[in-house]
Parts: C-alpha cells; structure tokens; sequence
C-alpha cells in the first residue's frame, strides 16, 4: 500500500482521496471490490487526514487479500506518516 500526499493550495479545504488500482491487483471485478473496500476504510479512518490535503491511496498485487482490519491499518499508518501528524 502506498500513500501520496500533496498540499492542495487552500488549507480549509476538506481533504480529498483518490484511489489507483491496477491491473496487477486482479480483473475489474476484484480491483472494484478493493476499490469500494478502500474507500469503506477511509470512511472509517477519516480522522487521520487533514484538510487541505490531496491522498493517493496505490494498491499492490494482494492487497485484495488483506482483511478489513489490516487494510484499516495500513491506511491509517501510511495516511497518519505521510501527513506528518496523527490525530
């Protein structure tokens, strides 16, 4: 999982996600699946990004195969590293 962060320009604005998932993750199937699966985490971790703040949250060949949990853990410790601060 990698994470990459930018400042978006205007420090009150909300932060915003975006999500890469390659074709190495599996079929459109599959990296839909980890798509909406990602974006359910991130619902859940919200409190980690911060505003002002652009993420791209990449996912790798067997990221499918992670549970909820470590998926929710490794966004955090990547989002909460990357932004420099955690909450």
């Amino acid at each position: 999982m990698t994470v990459r962060v930018v400042e978006t320009g205007d420090p009150h604005a909300p932060p915003r996600v975006a999500y890469a998932v390659g074709r190495a993750v599996g079929g459109a199937v599959e990296r839909n699946r980890l798509r909406r699966r990602l974006r359910a985490v991130v619902h859940e971790e919200r409190d980690v990004l911060r505003k002002g703040r652009a993420y791209l949250i990449g996912a790798r060949a067997g990221a499918s195969d992670l549970s909820f949990t470590d998926l929710a853990a490794l966004v955090r410790s990547a989002c909460g590293q990357r932004a420099g601060d955690r909450r």
